[in-house]
């Protein structure tokens, strides 16, 4: 069976930065990661490298920043004053907070802290950065009808486990 919309595909994945150094790797967890394809669970670039491969394809794919997390946009970069953290512990850098956006909640990550002041970065940790993976797919099969229902996998690697 090939992955197609309408799939689930588990796959082991290594990823590494442009430098090389590995970011994350399902293998470390012991576990391949599962996803329901077309529903958007992964980055688009990947999603559409994954598609047809059947299972026992190893491959490597390089995803540009907008088929991956996007492109860092500056103006998601701010400056509030540590009282925003209310019965929140001492912010520090490398924290991660839920904040309120325009359109809804987004997670922020604390970058620097001056004084009363402190540096939060909206943008995904991942932004602007050039993905390599290197995929190995485990297993593809028919998503039941609640998983496409859901929009996302049940059971081993996925969620609702």
């Amino acid at each position: 069976m090939q992955i197609a919309d309408r799939t689930v595909a588990s796959f082991h994945y290594t990823l590494t930065g442009e430098n090389g150094e590995v970011i994350d790797s399902s293998r470390e967890r012991g576990q391949p990661l599962a996803y329901l394809h077309g529903a958007g669970n992964i980055v688009p670039g990947l999603e559409k490298a994954m598609t047809g491969r059947s299972q026992g394809d190893a491959f490597k794919v390089t995803v540009e920043p907008m088929e991956g997390y996007g492109e860092r946009h500056q103006e998601m970069i701010q400056v509030v004053p540590k009282s925003a953290f209310q019965g929140a512990p001492d912010p520090q850098p490398g924290m991660q907070f839920q904040g309120q956006g325009p359109q809804g909640p987004v997670m922020v990550t604390v970058t620097a802290v001056d004084g009363d002041q402190v540096t939060i970065d909206g943008n995904h940790p991942l932004a602007g950065q050039t993905l390599n993976f290197d995929i190995e797919v485990t297993e593809v099969r028919e998503a039941s009808e609640e998983e496409l229902n859901h929009g996302h996998v049940h059971g081993a690697g996925g969620e609702h486990e």
